[in-house]
């Protein structure tokens, strides 16, 4: 038999082809015992939901169906998403800490900025689990703003989050360039994420970070296509891969070989544009991890770069001068690979002597 939402019943084998669903009572053996029981609970019967979840929500995001149902596809969203908030909670949990520690009198909870929102399923998932479900009632401080360029999806989740009664969430009709010169976010972003931003959006999210002096950066890129471009197309008459070819070494003709079909080009394109970014994160100071996000079974688009500025160091010489080793290996990558005027602009903005 399989078990549904509360309140719908039990399918069983044996209904009649008309009678799709009995009542749940009426599924019991004849000698089962006659006092009534409670159907089980959905986080009882699906692994992925947390007690407590909000099923509103799962259902308002077309995780759940109306009679409780998980199908594979967004069972395999969900465990993405529930992935990612598990490296993103004690990042909040550090966030609370730290205010709390410089605060003089009540102190503020932490601002959360997610870029390319979409259907904002990371920021609600996100404010339901942390703020109702694992310190309900305590942590009252603190927002959660989604951003997003489709006004149609920027709308639908204002309306969702009014209808569920979370106060402290925010939703911008901004491109991400625009949200970072906007007065309509704090200041101070404590927390970025970008989950699948595709392209340069992943870039565009790191340089609100940086303009916005987020502590943490939590960013999952996609379709990194920019520099993979730059790999096949002419510079100055030449292909970068001719030009190594002319250097006239063997490690530059071997070096070239990396990209000289065009889809070892994009794999090799995806793989530079990600060991860039990092490099930019250390070169301003951050600590910097690559892991995967799910297994590769779940998604290709699999790499999770998580970038957090130490809350302080002891000894700040030593800090500076891991920055500027960062700073120095991100300009010889970008030279190695006749890219740095391109790339520039992107990837070392604000770093150059």
């Amino acid at each position: 038999m399989k078990l549904l939402h509360e309140g719908v019943g039990i399918k069983t084998d044996n209904a009649h082809p008309n009678q799709k669903f009995a009542p749940a009572l009426s599924a019991m053996p004849p000698n089962a015992s006659k006092t009534p029981q409670r159907p089980p609970t959905l986080p009882q019967q699906i692994d992925e939901i947390r007690p407590g979840q909000s099923i509103a929500l799962l259902q308002e995001l077309h995780i759940l169906t109306r009679e409780g149902r998980l199908n594979q596809d967004t069972r395999r969203k969900l465990k993405q998403v529930f992935h990612l908030v598990r490296f993103i909670e004690p990042l909040l949990d550090s966030v609370f800490a730290s205010h709390a520690a410089a605060a003089s009198g009540a102190s503020t909870g932490p601002v959360l900025a997610d870029h390319g929102a979409g259907k904002s399923y990371l920021g609600f998932l996100i404010y339901d689990l942390y703020f109702n479900v694992a310190h309900q009632g305590l942590k009252k401080d603190g927002w959660i703003y989604g951003i997003e360029t489709r006004s149609e999806l920027v709308e639908k989740s204002r309306l969702l989050a009014a209808r569920l009664g979370f106060a402290r969430m925010g939703f911008l009709n901004l491109s991400v360039q625009q949200a970072t010169a906007s007065d309509a976010l704090p200041p101070v972003v404590d927390i970025v994420t970008a989950l699948h931003a595709c392209d340069t959006a992943t870039d565009d999210a790191i340089a609100f970070g940086l303009a916005r002096q987020a502590t943490h950066m939590v960013l999952v890129p996609c379709c990194q296509a920019e520099v993979a471009g730059m790999l096949r197309k002419n510079s100055k008459g030449q292909r970068p891969l001719t030009r190594l070819l002319a250097s006239g070494s063997a490690a530059s003709q071997s070096l070239a070989e990396l990209w000289r079909h065009p889809l070892h080009a994009r794999e090799f394109g995806s793989h530079i544009t990600n060991v860039l970014r990092c490099l930019q994160l250390e070169a301003h100071g951050y600590e910097v991890t690559v892991t995967e996000l799910v297994g590769w079974e779940h998604s290709m688009k699999n790499e999770l770069i998580l970038a957090s500025k130490p809350a302080s160091t002891s000894n700040q010489a030593a800090a500076q001068q891991k920055a500027q080793m960062a700073r120095q290996r991100l300009f010889a990558v970008l030279d190695e690979l006749g890219m740095g005027e391109g790339l520039k602009h992107r990837f070392a903005a604000g770093l150059e002597v």
